[in-house]
């Protein structure tokens, strides 16, 4: 995977993504009735939750971040979930913008060699590629939970 390749995939899915944010409008974000009765405004946390860890992975050239990744998948998204559930629509939705621009920028900032060589990132195991790494976490990650907001959004306008 190429630089301008990998970071064209995170802005087409981010546009994706910000295309359905717009169809569900803010009046609707903290409605639950998606997986686990979490909100569009919740996953909207967790999204960007991942996003700032890679944010630290890339600034620190290493595989570090929250305790958390100690945690299994699924048990890893409760306390994120706990978290974020009572901040406010507005907080969440700025910061996911600004830890998007960062991510954008720590992306944009990287050699070729740095995205697909895994020697580059410290901790980071010999047969893992830093820019799958990214992108379970970025672009991968849009399109995990876009097929649940477009049932729900279908579930509400149906």
């Amino acid at each position: 995977m190429d630089k301008l390749t990998f970071m064209n995939k995170v802005k087409q899915a981010r546009e994706e993504w910000l295309s359905l944010m717009a169809e569900v409008g803010k009046a609707r974000m903290t409605e639950p009735g998606l997986p686990g009765g979490w909100s569009v405004k919740d996953v909207i946390a967790h999204i960007t939750w991942y996003e700032r860890e890679m944010i630290g992975m890339l600034k620190a050239m290493a595989l570090e971040g929250s305790d958390l990744w100690q945690l299994p998948h699924d048990e890893r998204n409760v306390p994120i979930y706990e978290q974020n559930k009572n901040r406010p629509l507005e907080e969440v939705l700025s910061e996911a913008e600004q830890v998007y621009d960062q991510i954008s920028e720590a992306i944009a900032s990287l050699s070729e060699d740095e995205l697909s060589d895994p020697s580059h990132f410290r901790g980071m195991p010999s047969e893992w590629t830093p820019w799958d790494v990214m992108a379970g976490n970025t672009y991968e990650h849009y399109h995990q939970h876009i097929p649940d907001i477009r049932a729900w959004l279908h579930e509400k306008t149906h």
